[in-house]
């Protein structure tokens, strides 16, 4: 009767501690999923900074580069491509569309001095290069979240829990083309 009891008790202990493994593994990856929604939301805060400098440097530079409107355009179609995208990989593309409309925008101030000179310009400029910065730091902060999370979910053991309780791959915010790419302006 001892030998029994004792086998039950082994096998007792062992579901024991592969359920405190199990629970153990499910709590990181919450923990870790948790950390990258909330580094993904203070992106969007400070997207959403950007999104409402925009047209107020849009319209600050109009008067006095009129006849650019191609560029204008280009800058408020991407700020709209990236207020209606729905997933991670269309907001990707939408802001590094907006960065490089943006690069365009200010190369072409480059060719206007008195632009150059209005303090309205160069307040909102400083604001929104003071964001972009933001943005930056902030990208940086989720693909280092986003790779701990992945890494989690694909190395051993993780990988032999993850996929059971629907944790899959999360995509990192990398730089497009468009981010690349240096601005052409032509007069």
């Amino acid at each position: 009767m001892s030998g029994a009891l004792t086998a039950v008790l082994v096998v007792v202990a062992i579901v024991v501690v592969l359920a405190l493994i199990l629970v153990g593994l499910y709590n990181n990856f919450v923990q870790l999923r948790n950390r990258v929604d909330n580094a993904w939301a203070q992106i969007e805060v400070q997207l959403q900074r950007r999104f409402d400098l925009i047209p107020n440097l849009i319209e600050t530079v109009k008067g006095y580069a009129a006849h650019e409107r191609g560029t204008f355009e280009q800058v408020v179609a991407a700020r709209n491509a990236a207020a209606s995208a729905t997933t991670v990989e269309q907001r990707v593309e939408a802001e590094n569309q907006i960065t490089a409309a943006l690069r365009q925008l200010f190369a072409l101030a480059e060719a206007y001095p008195d632009l150059k000179a209005n303090t309205n310009f160069l307040d909102l400029q400083a604001q929104l290069k003071d964001t972009e910065d933001k943005i930056s730091y902030m990208r940086q902060s989720y693909n280092d979240t986003v790779m701990n999370f992945n890494n989690a979910i694909q190395t051993f053991p993780g990988v032999l829990v993850a996929g059971m309780f629907g944790f899959v791959k999360r995509t990192l915010f990398e730089a497009g083309e468009a981010a690349n790419n240096a601005p052409v302006v032509q007069f």
